[in-house]
């Protein structure tokens, strides 16, 4: 015993000699560590571990309902070796890059609609296409009537920042001709159009339902046999479930009615009218987890991961309370998507690999 009690004597007082030799020897420490996490991370491109094929990078996950652990919705997608972005709510083009997402393969932008939480974080990806980018020539934004008035004030409002850049770095760097974005103004399809084509990836525009948001849109990628599609904000959408038919992954926002309406009836009950009405406002132009589990069922989508939570549930264990009924009404799996997290499809294949990043 009273040798047991002098090894557990002796492992104390190693380790608090230890501990105070790693306080002392903090900043060489420090030192060390920051240049091997520098020389792991900067200038290197995660992205290419990932393998040939389509891959969905959980940028935003959120709302405008502030929450620290989701930005506003944006979702990433790399086909091959060409990145697009779609929608750039708050907070979710640092998330973005944080992931490693290729900021230089990035070939266009497609907003769904002009809703102010899902586009004002694009001045800043414009601002990241450009310079950690490289680019050349503005990005190509795509979406509906009035994203050209967005881009002309993104433009003008960063107008002085793009003149303190070239000034800084010089134009080798900061090249004058790929500031801002040029945007392409989507026709609303009856249905689903073509929208984008190239190097074997194709990106359909697909009419959906957000009144009166008017018009709104969803779309479709598909390459190399592999296919996701994104709903962007809608109710329940019989075009879109259409227009997915046969999807790996089928991307859709979701409202919880129940949850929506006991915020209201707080809010209400402390005095903030304003706010109670515009939980009531919120849920007829949403879709419910049901509404998107019938929307994957009805498509045979391989899988469906939510997105664009309302309200985002705070951890693992309220995802049962907010899918509700939505387990019994598809087939598949459902997955209450995170930020951080990437949705790879390896081309040719079948199987569906998720992968963490933050």
């Amino acid at each position: 015993m009273r040798l047991l009690r002098k090894a557990l004597l002796g492992l104390i007082l190693l380790l608090a000699v230890l501990a105070i030799a790693a306080w002392l020897g903090r900043r060489p420490i420090g030192e060390m560590l920051a240049k091997r996490i520098i020389a792991e991370n900067a200038g290197g491109d995660p992205s290419e571990a990932l393998g040939d094929g389509l891959h969905v990078y959980l940028c935003g996950t959120g709302s405008p309902i502030p929450d620290a652990d989701r930005a506003g919705p944006c979702l990433g997608v790399l086909a091959g070796n060409d990145a697009f972005v779609f929608d750039a709510g708050s907070g979710s083009v640092r998330k973005l890059l944080r992931m490693g997402f290729p900021a230089h393969k990035l070939k266009a932008i497609f907003l769904t609609h002009l809703h102010s939480d899902h586009i004002d974080g694009l001045g800043e990806l414009l601002l990241q296409a450009w310079m950690a980018g490289g680019r050349s020539e503005p990005i190509p934004v795509y979406g509906p009537q009035g994203t050209e008035q967005v881009i002309a004030g993104l433009m003008q409002a960063y107008g002085p920042d793009k003149g303190f850049r070239i000034a800084h770095h010089g134009p080798q760097v900061a090249r004058p001709g790929g500031f801002g974005a040029a945007a392409n103004i989507l026709p609303v399809p009856l249905d689903m159009a073509p929208a984008w084509s190239g190097d074997g990836v194709r990106i359909a525009v697909i009419k959906v339902n957000h009144p009166p948001v008017m018009p709104a849109f969803g779309y479709r990628v598909d390459y190399k046999g592999r296919a996701v599609s994104i709903s962007g904000d809608t109710t329940a959408s019989p075009i879109f479930t259409g227009a997915s038919r046969g999807v790996d992954v089928m991307f859709h926002e979701a409202l919880n009615p129940s949850m929506v309406a006991e915020m209201g009836k707080s809010l209400a009950a402390h005095g903030r009218r304003g706010a109670a009405a515009i939980m009531r406002d919120i849920p007829p132009y949403h879709s419910s987890p049901e509404d998107a589990a019938r929307a994957a069922e009805g498509a045979k989508a391989g899988a469906l991961v939510l997105y664009h939570l309302i309200p985002g549930p705070p951890n693992r264990y309220f995802e049962a309370a907010f899918l509700g009924d939505a387990p019994q009404l598809y087939q598949g799996p459902i997955t209450v998507g995170r930020d951080g997290e990437i949705v790879s499809l390896p081309a040719g294949g079948k199987d569906i690999r998720w992968t963490r990043r933050r």
